[in-house]
């Protein structure tokens, strides 16, 4: 049963960047309804798109004059500015209504909740990934995420996700779960936990050889 838009961690070393904003959608235009904009209480425009299985969801059933709570992964493009890719929205009080016999939401009908509200709050975000540099004296930090790959034939490449807070140095190469709060376009750190090392296993003689034929 699903009751909550961040689903419990599975595994330790199960790496996710995955939050929750409020705010409004806004489509660039009606040809390009995928890519737009978040628009925050404060007037802040969060550069987002809209991933393909809640595309369906949003065009018939979610007002989008009206503030949501986005399910959100995080992105920084440019290595600095926050980009959002919209997974879902979490408003159940709404949608158990609407979509009860709906085949287009199925996990909507699992919900068996009546409050939006959540412990977490707006603008929480979970991170969860190995710290690859820190400089803790300008406030900086960066978590590497490995993605699951979605088929066989297609490799997923890793993603770096820009914080604000403050880790040790010490703490490099190791894997950390975060809590992360959105201000404005920034992600700040409001608590960490260190699972561990993050062992890069060497190549193996096989790989090592057609490395060494390559060269």
């Amino acid at each position: 049963m699903k009751n909550h838009p961040i689903p419990s961690v599975t595994d330790p070393l199960q790496y996710r960047a995955i939050g929750l904003v409020r705010g409004i959608y806004k489509p660039q235009d009606d040809e390009n309804f995928t890519r737009g904009a978040l628009i925050d209480s404060k007037g802040n425009e969060i550069d987002s798109v809209v991933l393909g299985r809640v595309i369906t969801l949003i065009r018939n059933h979610v007002p989008l004059e009206k503030p949501h709570l986005w399910v959100v992964y995080p992105r920084c493009r440019n290595n600095q500015n926050l980009h959002l890719q919209i997974t879902g929205i979490w408003e159940p009080s709404t949608l158990n209504k609407k979509l009860s016999n709906k085949e287009e939401f199925n996990e909507a009908s699992n919900l068996k909740v009546d409050s939006d509200d959540l412990l977490e709050g707006d603008d929480y975000f979970s991170i969860r990934g190995e710290l690859v540099f820190t400089k803790p004296e300008e406030k900086e930090l960066v978590i590497k995420i490995r993605q699951k790959p979605r088929n066989q034939q297609k490799k997923a490449l890793p993603f770096k996700v820009n914080l604000k807070g403050e880790l040790p140095i010490n703490y490099l190469k190791h894997f950390i779960s975060l809590d992360v709060r959105r201000i404005d376009y920034q992600l700040f750190v409001e608590d960490f936990k260190i699972i561990g090392p993050v062992s890069h296993q060497p190549l193996s003689y096989k790989n090592k050889k057609n490395l060494k034929n390559k060269n």
